[in-house]
């Protein structure tokens, strides 16, 4: 989103929501935050506020980011899950059990016990 798409979701809050005065101050928190936005998703969702609410929404009631695209799969939560998984099963029943240790050692330490 750009500065002046994100002043226009600011200028539209500030229409639509009489009690949202926008100040020079909530400019320069706000726009930082909505210039990592999707401008047209989160006019939408100011929409949808809109209808539904009698008062102005935090940004985090409005908020849509840009979808990432996963480039490679190896990249994708899912695949990394997957490699993870891969990987505690080469972990040995005696390293579990040091691990184990380990933690209830280190609980013992902290009195957490």
């Amino acid at each position: 989103m750009t500065i002046d798409e994100a002043m226009e979701v600011l200028y539209t809050m500030e229409e639509m929501y009489p009690k949202f005065k926008l100040t020079e101050r909530k400019a320069k928190i706000l726009v930082p935050n909505l210039k990592k936005m999707n401008f047209r998703k989160v006019m939408e969702n100011l929409g949808e506020h809109v209808m539904h609410h009698p008062y102005p929404p935090q940004l985090s009631e409005i908020a849509a980011y840009e979808e990432e695209e996963v480039e490679d799969e190896e990249e994708s939560p899912l695949a990394e899950i997957e490699r993870w998984k891969e990987e505690a099963k080469k972990v040995t029943p005696e390293m579990k059990l040091e691990f184990q240790e380990q933690l209830e050692q280190l609980l013992r330490e902290k009195g957490w016990e």
